[in-house]
């Protein structure tokens, strides 16, 4: 390949409209159009923009928060569905690649919601439906974990494509696995996290996560992440007035992008929401990669050998068809994705 692709990446770091899926999706498309507007071709939303991140989980003991459980399921997305089809829709009209963290309602139980990263083509067509892996500390009590068949990445407009959400950056497996398959262009997506132990730099620990991820792998790293509201902190705090400081805390949040060199290709975004963007050229990860290319000439593999399974798993299959789940019975959608077809193999 003799041209590798050029083009401006947008992180957006922003606050959904909290539990309200209609209203956060109408962010969404307005702040992809936006994005648009600026010549952004990528655009990256935090984890769970739709409709919101449960923070009652840190807050609040298993019993307490069981009914904003059921609110976050009842405002969580089908896939397919109609929130699905307005993104859909928004990333077609402006020809933007679009990646952007949901919550999605599982098919068969009414006690499983994914924490779920999708990722939209500049056509429309859904290019992967992204479960996360092992929600993190109290993330448990809300979100099931997703399989191996959706790690996976994408020739996309945009070159080669991948995302993980939050705690899976720390992941050493899943990101060996995204750079052993092509890798260049990284999404992490992450919230706000200041109900974190008190020594805990949330902004920090995503700018080390993110450095390293991009300089070992010797690519582009897009990082997005959510803020926080007054309505979040009023319903996890309640009536206690240090919870409601603590989740004021400073440096909770940053949203940036970062180059094949491990620095930011632009000064990040910390706590406060707005767009940031960056210009990005795939070409500047040739160089880098002639001196530690981990998956390549700077590794042994007759030493050390990672084994992905990419099984899709679900409750029940019949015969020789699973059933039950998501967006297809063969996992990952990579390329157009006709939901109607999708439902009919998962019915």
């Amino acid at each position: 390949m003799e041209d590798f692709p050029r083009f401006t990446a947008a992180a957006v770091q922003a606050a959904p409209v909290y539990l309200d899926t209609a209203a956060t999706v109408a962010k969404a498309v307005s702040l992809i159009t936006e994005a648009a507007s600026h010549g952004a071709s990528l655009i990256a939303f935090p984890e769970v923009f739709v409709p919101g991140y449960p923070y009652w989980n840190w807050t609040m003991n298993p019993v307490q928060g069981s009914p904003w459980y059921e609110r976050l399921y009842r405002t969580a997305i089908d896939i397919p569905g109609p929130h699905l089809d307005a993104l859909r829709a928004a990333a077609a009209a402006t020809k933007t690649t679009v990646v952007i963290g949901v919550n999605e309602r599982s098919r068969h139980s009414l006690g499983l919601i994914y924490n779920s990263v999708v990722t939209i083509g500049p056509d429309g067509s859904v290019l992967n439906v992204h479960r996360k892996l092992v929600p993190t500390w109290a993330e448990k009590l809300t979100w099931g974990g997703g399989d191996g068949s959706t790690v996976r990445v994408l020739d996309s407009a945009v070159g080669p494509l991948g995302a993980l959400a939050c705690g899976e950056n720390t992941n050493t497996l899943a990101r060996f696995s995204l750079l052993a398959q092509g890798e260049l262009v990284h999404v992490a997506s992450y919230i706000s996290l200041p109900v974190a132990p008190a020594d805990y730099d949330m902004a920090q620990a995503i700018a080390v996560r993110s450095a390293a991820h991009a300089f070992e792998g010797k690519l582009f790293s897009v990082v997005a992440c959510s803020t926080i509201t007054d309505e979040m902190i009023e319903i996890a705090a309640g009536d206690d007035a240090g919870i409601a400081e603590l989740m004021r805390r400073p440096n909770s949040a940053l949203s940036g992008i970062f180059g094949p060199d491990g620095n930011p290709v632009v000064e990040p975004l910390v706590d406060e929401e707005g767009i940031v963007y960056a210009e990005i050229d795939l070409a500047r990860c040739i160089q880098p990669k002639q001196m530690h290319d981990i998956v390549g000439a700077y590794n042994r593999f007759d030493v050390f050998q990672l084994h992905h399974d990419t099984t899709p798993r679900r409750p029940v299959v019949f015969g020789d068809r699973p059933a039950g789940e998501g967006f297809g019975s063969a996992g990952p959608v990579i390329g157009p994705w006709d939901p109607d077809e999708s439902a009919a193999r998962s019915a």
